[in-house]
């Protein structure tokens, strides 16, 4: 457990890296290669090989709906601006569903309820 992250650092350390996990995952049954995923996503096939393999973003499970809105998102994505605008929807559910706020207090000590982010 950290003890002081800001919301931001949970998104980089945690949520992105389980977005691109499910991405990774869903792109791949779409059809897509490591090759094209890589690209599509703009990491490097070691990287899609572990998100795949769930040995990289494996510390965030998404509830439900948001994890549908993923799968929703790979059918998509076709270049890198349409995975950064798809990227940016999810982090925005994320953030409305307080999901972010479910993790930061998982991985912090911040006290449960903090809705500091919403004032």
């Amino acid at each position: 457990m950290h003890m002081s992250l800001q919301p931001q650092e949970v998104e980089v350390f945690y949520i992105l890296p389980a977005i691109r996990r499910e991405l990774s995952i869903a792109l791949k049954e779409l059809g897509k290669s490591q090759k094209e995923i890589a690209k599509l996503l703009g990491v490097t096939e070691a990287a899609v090989s572990q998100y795949i393999s769930q040995k990289r973003g494996q510390d965030v499970h998404f509830p439900k709906e948001l994890a549908l809105q993923i799968r929703q998102s790979a059918t998509r994505i076709t270049d890198h601006a349409s995975m950064i605008r798809e990227t940016q929807s999810v982090l925005a559910k994320a953030k409305h569903d307080r999901f972010i706020c479910k993790m930061h207090e998982q991985v912090t000590n911040i006290p449960k309820g903090c809705d500091v982010c919403f004032k």
